[in-house]
């Protein structure tokens, strides 16, 4: 077996990165995977017209949203998942 040098005894030092404030990292997010908020902004809106139907004493309608808007909660979740399992193979690539 060679002996070689022995190890360093101080850890390498953290790579450091620019400090990132919610709105460029809201806008590099959405550029990344921008289904997810588009997803988002759909389960939102047919959550509040599902209510104002329900208001308004449409029931039929306001059922008809609520199973529409687990729909829209399922899509997202999968744009979710696909958009971090893409990120997750480019990062290996």
């Amino acid at each position: 077996m060679a002996a070689g040098p022995p190890p360093p005894l101080e850890p390498s030092p953290l790579p450091t990165f620019p400090e990132e404030g919610f709105t460029e990292k809201f806008v590099r997010k959405t550029r990344e995977n921008p289904l997810v908020p588009l997803g988002c902004l759909c389960t939102v809106s047919v959550l509040v017209y599902g209510i104002i139907c329900f208001k308004r004493g449409q029931t039929r309608r306001s059922q008809l949203m609520m199973r529409a808007r687990v729909i829209a909660q399922g899509c997202t979740f999968a744009a979710l998942l696909g958009g971090m399992v893409a990120t997750a193979l480019k990062s290996r690539q």
